[in-house]
């Protein structure tokens, strides 16, 4: 029988965040569906309308969820007891506006949506564009830690590490997201307010710290 060695290595690495993911949710509730379904598009034509007259393409709002249903409204009826009555249809729609992390371009787009004619609620994400080369030097670094706690444990045991036989990785998406502003709306401006073009910010979002494993089978002589 052949005689072999598992090791799971791990890789940590700390990535830099070059990308904002502004994350939106609009909702609404009308007595008819097609009356919720028409206003669901009258406010993410706004939306894109706002995003527009900063550049960004229209179809540069992607739509993260949407779902549309029933809803219900508790009410003090007449024998003094509390019951539910039909509301009508509400939907709650989940998008998602992405750009280069520059808080200058940040400051121009939380000042347009604070002018729109929607305010949904948002969120603030940081990300990088290039996932695919993180992907690669977290493997790389999980991947040379099993080696090296394999050469120790060989050695340990007094047996000699010899070729790879298998190397297990789950292929899971790793989540290169980080959320410092959350759930957060902006109070309607009066159109008459004296603003400038953008708002001042100064965020720094902090280092993405991701990890993952992988397992490797040595054969040991």
């Amino acid at each position: 029988m052949e005689r072999t060695i598992r090791v799971t290595g791990r890789g940590r690495i700390s990535v830099k965040p070059d990308r904002i993911q502004l994350v939106l949710t609009a909702e609404g509730v009308k007595e008819k569906y097609d009356e919720a379904l028409e206003l669901h598009a009258v406010q993410t034509e706004a939306l894109k309308t706002c995003f527009s007259k900063l550049d960004f393409e229209k179809h540069a709002l992607k739509t993260v969820t949407f779902h549309i249903d029933t809803e219900y409204e508790n009410y003090h009826a007449a024998d003094n007891t509390w019951k539910k009555r039909f509301a009508g249809y509400k939907f709650v729609h989940g998008m998602k506006l992405e750009f280069d992390a520059d808080n200058k371009l940040l400051g121009k787009v939380l000042y347009a949506l604070a002018h729109c004619e929607v305010k949904p609620e948002f969120s603030i994400n940081y990300t990088i564009k290039d996932k695919e080369a993180a992907k690669n030097t977290l493997l790389a670094k999980a991947l040379e830690d099993s080696k090296e706690k394999a050469k120790v444990l060989a050695e340990a045991a007094g047996v000699k590490l010899c070729e790879i036989q298998t190397i297990d990785y789950s292929w899971e998406e790793v989540d290169f997201v980080s959320s410092p502003m959350s759930r957060m709306a902006l109070a309607a401006v009066p159109s008459e307010a004296n603003h400038t073009e953008c708002y001042n910010l100064d965020i720094e979002a902090d280092d993405i710290e991701i990890s993952d494993t992988v397992t490797v089978i040595w054969r040991i002589a």
